[in-house]
């Protein structure tokens, strides 16, 4: 990392490019999402079936899904379920649970002749309780968002931190919630949102949060001691100095969440397609935007104070 460590890069004063490039992904994603009629939820917040297979011997979940996938006119979420034989399957078809089942039964013992299966239980995901899971992840992350402005708030003491630090995080979630959306229908995996990619967005929250920190961090050190520098160079000398450490630390947190990606099944594809793009935006938006907010936002309030 010899690149980064008298890294000298213009960060500030070129900052109205990362508004531009931010500005405009976040045009998209909106227009995205309205444009797709809303969010793209799972049956966890929409509301659906589930079915419990049993199966005489061991089956993988990816010939489960491809089987059933015609039968519910969409890609359902099929994972284990206490054993190797035994699998979970959801969907939001609005078919009617016995016809379902029937066809079920009828394309598994198509698909995979060799392993007898039965369906064991049957459960429906009513409208009430998804939009219960509706409200409280919205609860969650807006309250999330609360504690992290009064955090940086009394960690910090200015406003102009807490101001920047949660624009940034509101950023990067509403950037990748556009991303959901809109390539929902493009990926070969599903992204749809459930309980698990709302985790994945918190964990987003987290990681943009701690990145933005150590830039703060930096910033009020160097307030101290080069008291007689200009606000801005003197953010811009803080961005550069924690560089190495942000772009190490985006680095081989991306390493790892590309292994899970690759190796860690269709289920958690979409937990770890979120970290991807979180990870991304959200090591841009500490260094693109949330500094760059600080200064701004310092700007305009000695402007009115003059």
């Amino acid at each position: 990392m010899r690149l980064f460590e008298t890294a000298n890069y213009s960060f500030i004063e070129n900052k109205k490019i990362g508004y531009i490039i931010s500005s405009a992904l976040i045009a998209i994603s909106i227009l995205g999402i309205v444009f797709k009629g809303g969010l793209q939820y799972g049956i966890d917040f929409k509301g659906g079936k589930e079915f419990v297979l049993e199966f005489a011997k061991d089956v993988s979940v990816n010939d489960v899904r491809s089987a059933l996938t015609d039968v519910f006119g969409s890609q359902p979420e099929v994972k284990n379920f206490g054993g190797n034989n035994i699998v979970l399957v959801r969907t939001d078809s609005e078919k009617d649970v016995n016809s379902l089942k029937a066809e079920i039964a009828s394309s598994l013992k198509s698909a995979i002749p060799d392993n007898a299966s039965s369906i064991q239980k049957t459960d429906n995901v009513t409208a009430r309780f998804s939009e219960d899971l509706k409200l409280s992840a919205i609860e969650a992350i807006i309250y999330s968002i609360v504690m992290i402005f009064l955090y940086i708030l009394l960690r910090f003491r200015n406003w102009r931190f807490s101001a920047g630090a949660v624009a940034a995080l509101i950023h990067d979630v509403t950037i990748t919630l556009g991303l959901f959306t809109i390539l929902n229908d493009m990926l070969p995996f599903s992204l749809t949102i459930d309980q698990t990619i709302i985790a994945a967005f918190l964990t987003i929250v987290g990681y943009s949060l701690n990145d933005t920190v150590v830039v703060f961090d930096r910033i009020r050190e160097n307030a101290m001691v080069h008291k007689g520098m200009e606000y801005s160079k003197m953010i811009n000398m803080s961005i550069n100095n924690t560089l190495s450490r942000t772009v190490i630390t985006s680095g081989t947190t991306l390493f790892v969440v590309v292994v899970l990606f690759i190796f860690g099944g269709e289920v958690l594809k979409g937990f770890s397609f979120a970290l991807l793009m979180g990870i991304l935006i959200g090591t841009y938006s500490s260094i693109f935007i949330a500094s760059s907010l600080v200064v701004d936002l310092d700007k305009k309030s000695n402007t009115a104070k003059s």
